[in-house]
């Protein structure tokens, strides 16, 4: 249970995230704002709950994250900067020809774990690396974060036929449900509803939350039962921060504009004042 203070640290924090991400989408002349911003608040989140040490990426107790929506690799890079995976020279060149940092997270980022953004396949990878870990008796957690739309891949549920049958209790499967995906909303394009019962009937320990809760976030992640993989079902709202991009599926992949920019980071900055 998350206390008063830790729950306004994360809020500070992802609002922090959330700036930096439009910033570097800004000026790295685009990137997929609308996944960047619905999945801020359970990134923040994951990357205070791991295991982790940015000192030491591939300490061998670490808990390892998957990014499986990796066209929105803009917020996960801004964190990495944040947590000194990557420098914040490094993070500047995102956009610029040469550069590492590309619109989809490679495994030349330190401590990014798996090549991913060909949507279907970061479950499937995520199974595997759960599977290994276990075989090796280790106690390391594993977490995916997949977008909805991606779930229409077939591949996916092919991986959780696996993580049932070798009792992968070790595995966390985190769905960024947004509803929208670049042509529309999920439900018209290829329907997931009801997707806890698909889950669960996968044979997942399945719980729903509002993503963009910190207490809800920390406790959902905090669940386990013996034997089963986990999936949390996190609502959230694509585009959040942004007025004109919140549950606006044109905002998929889209450039702020300056002012869009700033107006952000002003309405970031009387956010964390009214938070403190």
């Amino acid at each position: 249970m998350l206390d008063k203070q830790q729950i306004k640290d994360l809020k500070i924090q992802a609002s922090e995230i959330c700036e930096k991400t439009v910033e570097l989408i800004y000026n790295g002349g685009g990137g997929h704002i609308g996944g960047d911003l619905s999945e801020v608040d359970i990134m923040v989140s994951l990357f205070n709950y791991m295991r982790q040490d940015p000192e030491n990426p591939t300490w061998i107790d670490r808990d390892y994250f998957i990014l499986s929506k990796g066209h929105s690799s803009e917020t996960y890079y801004t964190l990495l900067s944040e947590y000194g995976y990557i420098s914040k020279d490094e993070l500047h060149t995102y956009g610029s020809f040469g550069s590492i940092l590309g619109g989809h997270p490679t495994k030349k980022v330190t401590g990014v774990e798996a090549n991913t953004g060909s949507l279907g396949h970061g479950l499937g990878l995520a199974v595997g690396i759960a599977l290994a870990l276990k075989k090796d008796h280790r106690e390391n957690r594993v977490y995916v974060l997949t977008g909805d739309g991606e779930l229409g891949e077939g591949s996916n549920w092919e991986a959780l036929m696996s993580a049932a049958k070798y009792k992968l209790d070790n595995l966390t499967w985190i769905v960024d449900r947004n509803f929208l995906q670049i042509s529309g909303t999920t439900e018209d394009v290829m329907p997931l509803e009801n997707l806890q019962e698909k889950a669960e009937s996968f044979g997942c320990k399945t719980v729903e939350i509002n993503g963009h809760d910190f207490q809800q976030i920390f406790t959902a992640l905090d669940t386990r039962e013996k034997d089963r993989p986990v999936c949390i079902i996190a609502h959230t709202i694509k585009g959040r921060g942004i007025a004109c991009a919140e549950n606006n599926p044109s905002w998929h992949h889209k450039t702020p504009t300056k002012d869009q920019v700033e107006q952000l980071k002003k309405d970031m900055t009387e956010y964390r004042e009214e938070l403190v």
